[in-house]
């Protein structure tokens, strides 16, 4: 399993993605699932990925390599996109081509074509943009009502952002509320760990601001897990008990008096 989160606030982009992969409970392994594309001062991309590992690398090499258009001959990557839209449109183009190469092979063994992606970044000259693109290809687009993405083990770190991220919220805010997320979500799925990729991209910027792994014992990782467990249990105490106990025993009580 995975986690990967993408967070598309005013101020700029985040994306968070675990490290860990595996195939049965001793079998356990660390690839990095974020991967950047870049050329400070131009365009920055990032593509998270979760699902089939060998489907998402080859998706990934073939858009690295890049795809010939027959139209033109041109050679496609995700570095000569026009567009942040186009280049989405080539990372599905580039899902279906894998799927055409690779599907029969994969249902002859029973394994479903399983991969998908979290895309964001920002071309100079236009806009931040988020999406996430599924196995077939098609993809929809973050928007600022609901500013956030997620893809692989996603319901447990869920909740967190619903309750807690909106479109003004700051920058590393929002990186914070991520990591919460990812917290929640490693609290709850052992197929989601450490170490933990995170990309932070200024808007209008088309470089990265933080570029990051959080390894296993990293001083602020640690303590924030600390404080959100200590604050959660800190609210639950805080909260005063139902009242259905005492309506309860008041009538019992009452039923006990009049025998």
């Amino acid at each position: 399993m995975t986690y990967c989160c993408g967070i598309l606030v005013r101020d700029g982009l985040v994306m968070i993605a675990d490290t860990r992969t595996n195939a049965g409970l001793d079998n356990v392994s660390t690839f990095r699932k974020l991967h950047i594309f870049a050329k400070p001062g131009e365009r920055i991309m990032a593509i998270a990925s979760a699902g089939n590992l060998a489907i998402s690398q080859s998706v990934l090499s073939t858009l690295t390599e890049g795809m010939e258009d027959p139209h033109t001959g041109e050679i496609e990557t995700l570095m000569n996109a026009p567009t942040m839209f186009q280049a989405a449109q080539r990372i599905g183009k580039a899902i279906r081509a894998v799927h055409a190469t690779e599907g029969a092979a994969l249902r002859a063994e029973d394994i479903n074509f399983d991969v998908s992606f979290l895309f964001g970044g920002q071309i100079k000259g236009a806009r931040m943009r988020l999406f996430m693109i599924y196995p077939a290809g098609n993809f929809i687009e973050c928007t600022t009502d609901t500013p956030y993405l997620q893809i692989g083990e996603h319901k447990y770190g869920k909740p967190v952002l619903d309750r807690a991220m909106h479109y003004d919220v700051e920058l590393y805010e929002a990186l914070k509320t991520g990591l919460i997320s990812m917290d929640s979500t490693m609290r709850s799925n052992l197929g989601v760990g450490l170490p933990i990729d995170v990309l932070v991209v200024r808007t209008d910027v088309c470089d990265a601001d933080l570029n990051h792994r959080i390894e296993a014992g990293e001083p602020y990782f640690h303590d924030l897990r600390s404080r959100w467990s200590a604050a959660l249990r800190a609210a639950h105490r805080n909260i005063p008990l139902p009242p259905y106990k005492s309506e309860y025993e008041a009538k019992r009580q009452n039923k006990e008096g009049n025998l």
